[in-house]
């Protein structure tokens, strides 16, 4: 359980991470223009795909991240192996509707190994 909540603890950092970025530049669409903003919101995003495949499925399937997992492994790939470029509008709709979501199960995640 303690590999879970550090990896899940983890995630919740690059969301953080993410969430403070967006507000140094002023909105996901500026983050997303900005070379820095982008490629540091890019790996950020990666990590967590890469991450959230690492918790145990049975603790992912009681907070609903089953789905999730799935859906950011692919976008994981996708970042990481798209070399001709990413479709940043994909990503900004994570940001904006994904993420925000993914969040507050993390965080739910992470209080119940807590205790």
């Amino acid at each position: 359980m303690y590999k879970n909540r550090i990896k899940a603890e983890f995630i919740l950092e690059m969301i953080n991470r993410i969430e403070y970025i967006v507000k140094k530049h002023g909105s996901v669409t500026k983050t997303l223009n900005d070379i820095e903003g982008e490629m540091a919101v890019l790996m950020a995003v990666a990590q967590i795909g890469e991450t959230l495949k690492k918790i145990d499925d049975e603790i992912l399937k009681k907070f609903d991240l089953l789905q999730d997992k799935e859906g950011a492994y692919y976008t994981r790939n996708y970042i990481v192996h798209d070399y001709e470029g990413v479709n940043l509008a994909y990503i900004e709709r994570i940001i904006r509707d994904y993420l925000p979501k993914m969040k507050i199960k993390i965080i739910n995640l992470i209080e119940s190994l807590e205790n």
